[in-house]
């Protein structure tokens, strides 16, 4: 893989993962406390794959995340698709299911999105630490500001 990434690859990675993360959601917001979620969000990390070193740029760096995390967008027939990664295994796990719920999104829905209604349904709301809530919402943040061009 070349420092850029194509159309195939978005649309390739978000066949590969749309099911998996499926799952993710529901076995995180079935979970019936804080430590299963969290077990179900470390199980989620593995399901993204991992971005090769020359992807891992400062320019797709996403910035206010404590741990590094890396964003890349796609707008394919009025569809954002997202790629994205992390070092941290719960991050990349909170990615995971951020990707969940934005992939394939118009921009109005994007727009739309409510994360704090999100993190209530999965069951994660006010789970998170004040620095891990402040890096998903600078992702949603890179996430919605990238799609508005």
């Amino acid at each position: 893989m070349t420092e850029t990434l194509t159309a195939a690859d978005f649309i390739q990675f978000a066949k590969q993962t749309q099911v998996l993360l499926a799952d993710l959601f529901e076995a995180v917001s079935s979970a019936n406390n804080w430590q299963d979620r969290y077990r179900q969000l470390m199980q989620g990390a593995k399901l993204l794959p991992a971005l090769p070193p020359e992807l891992q740029t400062e320019a797709a760096r996403v910035r206010g995340c404590e741990s590094a995390a890396w964003l890349y967008h796609c707008q394919i027939e009025g569809k954002h698709l997202f790629i994205a990664d992390s070092e941290a295994r719960i991050v990349k796990g909170l990615i995971a299911l951020l990707l969940h719920a934005v992939n394939n999104s118009d921009s109005q829905t994007l727009a739309q999105f409510e994360p704090k209604a999100y993190l209530k349904q999965l069951g994660l709301e006010g789970q998170l630490s004040p620095s891990r809530s402040n890096g998903l919402y600078a992702l949603i943040g890179r996430i919605i500001e990238l799609s508005r061009g």
